[in-house]
């Protein structure tokens, strides 16, 4: 997982990887078209000129959309058709996407464009790459797919800035679509037949904003395990259901690699050396964090294999096989597999800030940490981290809100046509909201473990050491009432840094 190293990524349709997608999206690598995905969508553009001439019925070539596939479109009127496709789908509303998820939606568009099954001209998928070196990023608002035929009103938002309507950001600078282009230096297009369906007709909206959940929730697991080990130390966890005998006997994957990481973090600490045998067991949060966290690390490797098979799928309809001139309607624009993949994950996430914010409970609680009250020695004057722990409860009850799953949920559209739809934007949309709380909370556990850390006294594990002391480089230790929100704030810039994760693999190589 590092995305910052990569600095170019050619797209073919077949390799695209999550590291290349964040790379792209939050890091700016330049994105270019291997030659023979160029070849492919020429064959595939020819295949559709010799059927628009052929005059035999094709949907979405020669014909109208969704209920109106049964109207004739002449030939003269295809381009006209495509054009208006656009025009009339780009119905999505409410706050947009934020820029990496619009720079995620153009390279999995793009990419998906590369199969050479879509029947478009290369020269408009080399405009999508072009406008993400370019930094042109089109306004797409969040609500409004339903996530089957695919994400037809947000994807919409993106293709308008190829035909030099709507709106983008250039540089930070929000503009008229035609504008931004041009200051790019880009080119417009008028869409000719099968194109609009080709740039509106997938799941890369829910795809692209799940995908980046799913980056950030994989770096939250192993950020879970390294503030858990930091709480052990605080609250003077014992270290036997770590053992790897335990583990042994109920042969769980991820409850074994959790149980690892632990060890790993904890080897050397002074504090935990000392306190062994202070009590018979220790409460669910402690004890049970190979189990809970190893759960969730499996839940996530799951999501992880959907999102790699779709980052390379062609998902839009009906199909072009130029091989043959096949033209199939299918139904790959369906999210199902996405959406339930991505309720699966906001689920998974979310148990990962239950569990963060019992233990910032116990360590604010004097009756079952031992420490000063809420983490302050002059406590009545000083609240201390009391409305940390309220901060973080209201998170996680707020997650499991989010957490209803969409997928169980559908209706239908287009005259009944399209009769069962898969929510899977709404369940990318939720999942990243589950995951944003989950690194918060993180965060608060993380501030609340070093302060308990230093108000314990002893020599932690040589890791959690260096950890405390980047923590302390930016939120010192709280002795009395202040802005505590600069805190929080510096709190989540440390978690979302990578900086932990760097540092604990220099540390401890093995973690994982």
């Amino acid at each position: 997982m590092h995305p910052h190293l990569i600095s170019a990524v050619v797209i073919d349709g077949h390799h695209l990887d999550l590291d290349q997608l964040v790379a792209v999206a939050r890091c700016g690598a330049r994105v270019s078209i291997a030659p023979e995905a160029v070849e492919r969508m020429r064959r595939s553009r020819e295949a559709v000129e010799a059927i628009l001439n052929s005059g035999v019925p094709a949907y979405g070539i020669n014909t109208g959309f969704g209920d109106f596939s049964r109207v004739s479109i002449s030939t003269d009127d295809a381009s006209t058709l495509q054009n208006n496709l656009i025009l009339s789908h780009c119905t999505a509303m409410g706050d947009p996407y934020p820029e990496e998820t619009v720079r995620g939606m153009l390279l999995l568009r793009a990419n998906a464009l590369c199969g050479g099954f879509s029947g478009i001209r290369p020269e408009i998928v080399i405009a999508m790459a072009d406008m993400l070196n370019a930094g042109v990023h089109p306004l797409v608002p969040q609500q409004g797919s339903l996530g089957a035929s695919g994400d037809l009103a947000p994807l919409s938002h993106l293709a308008l800035v190829l035909l030099g309507l709507g709106e983008a950001r250039l540089h930070g600078e929000r503009l008229p679509g035609a504008e931004a282009m041009a200051r790019a230096g880009l080119r417009t297009f008028t869409l000719q037949a099968k194109e609009g369906l080709a740039l509106i007709n997938g799941t890369q909206a829910m795809c692209a904003h799940g995908a980046l959940a799913l980056y950030d929730a994989l770096c939250a697991a192993r950020l879970a395990d390294i503030t858990a080990s930091m709480s052990m130390e605080a609250l003077q966890g014992q270290l036997s259901a770590f053992e790897d005998r335990v583990q042994a006997v109920r042969p769980q994957k991820g409850q074994s690699l959790a149980a690892r990481n632990m060890r790993l973090l904890c080897e050397g600490s002074e504090i935990l050396s000392e306190c062994q045998h202070l009590r018979v067991q220790d409460a669910y949060t402690l004890r049970c964090i190979p189990q809970v966290h190893g759960a969730v690390r499996c839940a996530l490797r799951h999501v992880e294999e959907v999102v790699a098979d779709e980052l390379n799928a062609v998902t839009d309809n009906p199909l072009i096989f130029s091989e043959d001139g096949a033209v199939i309607s299918g139904g790959n624009f369906h999210g199902e597999p996405l959406a339930l993949a991505f309720d699966y994950l906001g689920i998974a996430a979310a148990e990962l800030a239950d569990m963060s914010e019992r233990r910032l409970e116990r360590m604010v609680n004097p009756q079952l940490s031992g420490l000063p009250a809420f983490l302050v020695r002059q406590g009545g004057l000083n609240s201390g981290m009391m409305i940390v722990q309220y901060a973080a409860a209201s998170m996680v009850s707020e997650n499991k809100v989010y957490a209803h799953p969409a997928s169980v949920d559908s209706i239908p559209s287009s005259a009944n046509q399209e009769d069962h739809v898969s929510m899977g934007a709404t369940a990318a949309r939720k999942a990243r909201m589950i995951v944003d709380n989950v690194l918060r909370v993180l965060a608060m556990e993380l501030m609340c473990a070093c302060q308990a850390m230093d108000l314990r006294g002893g020599q932690p594990s040589l890791v959690h050491a260096a950890l405390r002391e980047r923590v302390r480089r930016q939120v010192p230790f709280y002795e009395k009432d202040r802005e505590i929100r600069l805190d929080i704030e510096a709190m989540n810039q440390i978690i979302r840094s990578g900086d932990l994760l760097r540092m604990v693999k220099e540390y401890v190589p093995e973690f994982e």
